[in-house]
């Protein structure tokens, strides 16, 4: 691999144009075909096989217009008063012309609801007042013609009018019980409203005929143009209606990317040499977003992914370029050819280059075997960044360094070409005390396992409203409601229920009223309302409202209950569906995934930590390294979004359950970029060792001969990362802030403290290997130190001792 990275650099570094010519043709058809071709991102996530999706097909084959998407529009007057005769008018005009939107299945008009409920109210009442009335009546009649017949004596006579009246009073208390089932039912939905007690604010609810992820743009736009500028009263759309599209980049990114520009041009000297890396990670960014979201309307990709890769695109894509810059920086101050030089650092920084992009990318790859379709998509298109990314870093890096010349090169160094003294890795070195690792061994793990904690109380979810900026319709709609008709009103459920046959509607209205009788024992429960019988009577449809939110624990604790739930004791448990449940659904599956995702992860880091070092110990080193950063990481993000810790800092206004995808995509990022600064640093110290550095020397050399650029690297990283922390959309927030302080932990408390002083205190013993599994492994060799052998002889490497296959692998 060495030798033909060597080979494409120097060929790039020879047609350096025509190199050029091809990346900006790449760009032009990413470009154009995205123009072409790509479609509809999706703003929800669902998943197949769910129970939440189960209920909703069964829904959609056995209730007509059900189980489709809906959306939410919250209307309030601007006042604060009643809505007017006016105001309810134009209101059902705005209904009738939602209802006539292509896509649209039906729209609710909020006060024909509520007096359909009114009325009915007043039907019970009057029913009861009839019966009350007629029961004396017939009661006062029995009583009447009982005496008079006693009296006369033919009791035999009138014993047929008596039966007759005694008849009519078992029909009238029969009519009485079905009006006491309705009345209990109407009760029990009492808390369900669709116009808030103080008649000031509203709500409609828009049925679409396609799934929620189906429903076409058009349809919502439309929609809400149809509720837009009614006199007197505010109109703000639920995020199921009203999802803006999320801001790819703002001033925060913008940010970011200065402050990674700012350190390209410390660590390299130049302005020049500074913003090639940025240049080169801008068009593989664009390349791979672009060329990703051509394939948009193929297959289904939610918003946040193409952010993801343009986060990971951006931040790799410097960093490995920079790789390579340094790389030939070095050379040249040493002296070198400007084109061998090219070449050179291709086939060594670039081979690093192309072994740790390949960590990255296994790792993100490995996101579909968790099973879950999103995820897999995220990881994929995180994999075509990565991939671009490292194509262009070992193609375009060296067909710009070659045009560059020794421009790259400030003036000063290029006055003292020839001359550089010894470079950190060549010069003697002070190892570190055996006291002072053991208390940076101490120190970095307390304080790591200390930030790790709130790890345990973490808690997984999807946004809702409530996460939402609070300038947004969809903030405002969410608070609207929880206001004006309580915080479960945001996260309605939908139950369905199994009923035991029903020889008449009278029987299924009993039925009904035993199932939402044992739905509102629950404590969580607020109000239950039936919505829906099928035609045989024997399914039946309860809207539930929670006593809290959608995403808080006791409606997560609520739709597991439902679900062990068989009110008849038949067998028969009912079955829930609605956003909320569907989100809970998905936050469970993502946590049943994570523990797989991470052994699989953990156990590719120990091979190829195993055949790139080959050694035992440091591959399990490095391995509890990354999970103990994972878990810091993982602490940082909990303590901050879901406790709400430094909220204001953080612009944390609506502390809430983790991002459920959070952990799962920190886990395959967080270790391939993990992997890339161990490459760095534990293979400059590795070389040192089998060269003859005692052990303990080769851990203090290879540490300083990688330190500044992976600290250079790193810092890139948190600083792109960082600039997502506060991006207008509430899903990118987290990842931002959880890349960014995963690196920072990994990077500076794990790789250059935490290692290297275990490895100082395991002296040789790091770097110990049984002889049989020596013979057996693949010899790797990551920075290509053969290939700087053959092209740069009488260097200062072929004056080194031979390797010390004794001691390096042991007996």
């Amino acid at each position: 691999m060495a030798e033909l990275l060597y080979r494409l650099g120097r060929g790039a570094a020879g047609r350096a144009r025509t190199v050029i010519v091809l990346w900006l043709a790449a760009l032009v058809a990413a470009a154009g075909a995205y123009a072409l071709f790509a479609g509809e991102l999706e703003e929800s996530f669902s998943l197949p096989g769910t129970p939440t999706t189960e209920v909703s097909d069964r829904l959609a084959d056995e209730f007509s217009g059900m189980g489709s998407g809906t959306g939410t529009v919250v209307l309030r007057t601007q006042d604060g008063e009643p809505f007017t005769d006016g105001q309810r008018a134009d209101i059902a005009d705005r209904v009738e012309e939602a209802e006539s939107v292509d896509g649209v299945e039906s729209a609710a008009d909020p006060f024909g609801i509520e007096a359909g409920r009114e009325a009915q109210r007043a039907e019970i009442e009057e029913g009861r007042a009839e019966i009350t009335g007629g029961r004396e009546e017939i009661e006062a009649g029995l009583e009447a013609a009982r005496a008079q017949a006693e009296e006369a004596g033919t009791l035999d006579l009138v014993e047929p009018q008596i039966e007759e009246l005694e008849g009519r009073l078992a029909e009238l208390e029969e009519g009485e019980e079905s009006l006491d089932q309705g009345a209990r039912l109407l009760e029990l939905s009492d808390g369900i409203r669709v116009v808030s007690e103080d008649g000031a604010t509203a709500l409609v609810t828009v049925a679409f005929t396609e799934e929620q992820n189906e429903v076409a743009q058009e349809t919502k736009d439309a929609v809400i143009a149809a509720f837009e500028e009614i006199p007197g009263v505010d109109t703000d759309f639920g995020s199921d209606i009203a999802m803006t599209p999320p801001e790819v980049f703002g001033v925060g990114e913008a940010v970011g990317l200065a402050v990674a520009a700012i350190v390209l041009v410390i660590m390299l000297g130049t302005l020049i040499g500074a913003g090639l890396p940025l240049v080169q990670a801008l068009v593989g960014v664009l390349v791979a977003v672009l060329g990703a979201l051509a394939l948009s309307d193929l297959v289904a990709m939610s918003s946040v992914t193409p952010i993801l890769g343009m986060m990971l695109g951006l931040a790799v894509g410097i960093d490995y370029a920079l790789f390579i810059i340094h790389r030939h920086r070095r050379q040249m101050r040493r002296g070198l050819d400007v084109r061998e030089s090219i070449a050179l650092a291709n086939g060594t920084a670039g081979n690093a280059v192309v072994f740790a992009g390949a960590t990255v990318l296994v790792a993100l790859l490995g996101l579909n075997l968790t099973g879950i379709g999103f995820l897999g998509m995220m990881g994929n298109v995180g994999a075509l960044a990565v991939t671009v990314a490292v194509l262009v870093a070992v193609t375009l890096t060296p067909a710009l360094l070659s045009l560059v010349g020794e421009r790259v090169l400030s003036r000063g160094e290029r006055a003292r070409r020839g001359s550089a003294p010894a470079e950190d890795g060549d010069a003697p070195v002070r190892t570190m005390g055996t006291l002072g690792a053991v208390a940076r061994v101490v120190l970095v793990t307390a304080v790591l396992l200390v930030v790790a904690v709130p790890a345990l109380e973490l808690r997984l979810g999807l946004p809702d409203g409530s996460t939402e900026a609070h300038d947004s319709t969809q903030y405002r709609a969410y608070t609207a409601v929880d206001e004006a008709f309580g915080a479960g009103a945001n996260g309605p459920l939908v139950v369905v229920a199994d009923l035991p046959g029903s020889d008449s509607e009278e029987e299924a209205v009993a039925r009904q009223l035993d199932v939402a009788e044992a739905i509102a024992g629950r404590d969580a429960v607020e109000a239950v309302a039936p919505v829906a019988l099928s035609d045989d009577r024997s399914v039946a449809v309860f809207q539930v409202v929670p006593a809290e939110g959608p995403s808080s624990e006791s409606t997560e604790a609520l739709v597991h209950e439902l679900r062990g739930l068989d009110p008849f004791d038949d067998g028969a448990e009912l079955g829930v569906a609605g956003t909320a449940s569907g989100n809970i659904d998905v936050s469970d599956k993502l946590s049943d995934a994570l523990p797989g995702y991470l052994a699989v992860v953990v156990g590719f880091s120990l091979v190829i930590l195993l055949v790139v070092f080959r050694s035992l110990l440091v591959p399990v080193v490095a391995t509890l390294g990354f999970v103990l950063s994972f878990a810091a990481a993982l602490g940082g993000v909990v303590a901050i979004y879901q406790w709400g810790w430094l909220g204001a800092v953080f612009g944390v206004e609506s502390p809430g359950p983790v991002l459920s995808f959070l952990p799962t995509i920190m886990v395959g990022i967080l270790f391939g970029l993990a992997m890339d600064y161990m490459l760095f640093l534990g293979s400059g110290m590795r070389e040192a060792y089998v060269h003859g550095s005692p052990a303990r020397v080769a851990v203090q050399k290879g540490l300083l001969a990688g330190r500044a650029v992976v600290t250079a690297a790193a810092v890139i990283m948190i600083s792109v990362f960082a600039g997502f922390i506060f991006s207008h959309t509430a899903m990118i927030r987290p990842v931002g802030f959880a890349l960014a302080f995963g690196v920072l932990v990994d990077a500076f408390a794990v790789r250059l403290t935490l290692i290297p002083a275990l490895l100082h205190l395991a002296g040789d013993k790091a770097w110990w290997l049984p002889r049989w599994l020596d013979r057996i492994l693949p010899d790797v060799d990551v920075e290509g130190a053969r290939l700087e052998r053959v092209h740069t002889p009488g260097s200062e490497r072929d004056e080194e001792a031979p390797e010390p296959v004794g001691t390096a692998v042991g007996g």
